[in-house]
């Protein structure tokens, strides 16, 4: 292998202007092909020694994104721990077909590891099932793709849907309509909560609390800052809106920041400390949540590495230990989970720098 903790950034295109993409996103192929999940192979040896100069790739949904960069710095962290080779791959653009071409580099380049965030679950997975067949396994991230051999979940599903219910019910005194804006309609992460969402505003303590409508800024800036718009045209009587994107609750706070409904309408998702800092302080936002975007990248290394070595197989129950992070154990369907979101507010967003 080359020099440890190799950097590389392959760039497609000019990039025109920054995005800030939350945990989620995606491009349609709607003809793609369907494939069989990936699944555990073999014994794990948990005692497995993880070998020196693994060559680890990285694809995030799209480069130069600063959510996406701070997972990468997370990755690249883990991967010198464990004496690999860190690169990173992705276009400019969260689109399946631009991560298709950098899977098939990463195999043609022998990656021992490739770790994705799927702008497509199925769309990317012919490509990875190739990487897969050339020897590399596969970890997803963020948004997962039907056919990795584990996914790193930023926080359960459970409770981030729970949290977000929980914020909004809150803020807007218990009773009233609140509507959704997300990413794109099928980045399988955003439905996931919204579903959760919908089955947790079917308890009894949230029969006040009427879901409008969902709406789709596919992560970009000013379609989520129109779509907000749109929506308090569309229900003048809206009492909170949720954003489980960091790009839409950052488009949407500069919205309600500058209009009549700052302080009427309330405002919540998961959103960036930095991001989002200016919108607590000026009253616009009072909560919102996210999980730790370094700590999401560092896990995910630490579980490809596992993976290459043996150490784990995507098994249920299997344990590897993920450096400063400590133990983590496989769950069902290979999922791995980070932890809890973490809630910011006036009394902390201060203490975060990402």
């Amino acid at each position: 292998m080359s020099e440890l903790l190799r950097r590389t950034s392959l760039v497609a295109g000019s990039l025109t202007f920054l995005t800030l993409t939350a945990a989620c996103g995606g491009t349609t192929i709607d003809d793609a092909p369907e494939d069989d999940a990936a699944g555990p192979a073999g014994d794990a040896d948990p005692d497995a020694e993880i070998p020196e100069g693994l060559a680890i790739d990285f694809l995030p949904k799209q480069l130069n994104n600063p959510y996406f960069d701070v997972v990468l710095e997370g990755g690249a962290a883990a991967v010198e721990d464990v004496g690999g080779e860190f690169t990173e791959r992705g276009g400019t653009e969260a689109t399946a077909d631009s991560q298709i071409e950098y899977i098939n580099a990463a195999s043609q380049a022998q990656s021992d590891v490739i770790v994705i965030a799927a702008n497509d679950p199925d769309a990317v997975c012919p490509s990875l099932d190739e990487a897969r067949d050339a020897g590399a396994v596969v970890v997803g991230f963020d948004s997962d793709a039907n056919c990795t051999d584990v996914f790193i979940n930023q926080s359960s599903a459970q409770m981030i849907g729970e949290a977000q219910v929980e914020m909004v019910a809150d803020q807007i005194g218990g009773s009233g309509q609140i509507a959704v804006l997300s990413a794109t309609p099928n980045a399988t992460n955003q439905n996931t909560w919204i579903e959760v969402m919908e089955e947790e505003l079917e308890k009894d303590e949230y029969s006040d609390v009427e879901l409008v409508e969902v709406v789709y800024g596919n992560d970009d800036d000013q379609e989520s800052f129109s779509e907000m718009q749109g929506l308090m045209s569309t229900h003048p009587d809206l009492d909170g809106v949720v954003s489980p994107t960091t790009v839409g609750l950052a488009a949407a706070a500069r919205y309600l920041s500058d209009s009549e409904y700052q302080g009427e309408v309330a405002l919540t998702g998961l959103g960036n400390p930095n991001q989002m800092r200016e919108f607590v302080h000026d009253g616009t936002v009072t909560e919102f949540a996210l999980w730790d975007p370094q700590n999401l990248g560092y896990l995910a290394g630490y579980a490809g590495a596992a993976l290459a070595a043996g150490q784990i197989t995507g098994a249920e129950g299997e344990t590897f230990e993920a450096g400063e992070l400590g133990e983590y154990e496989v769950g069902a369907d290979g999922e791995i989970v980070l932890g809890p979101p973490t809630v910011f507010g006036e009394s902390n967003v201060d203490d975060f720098d990402f």
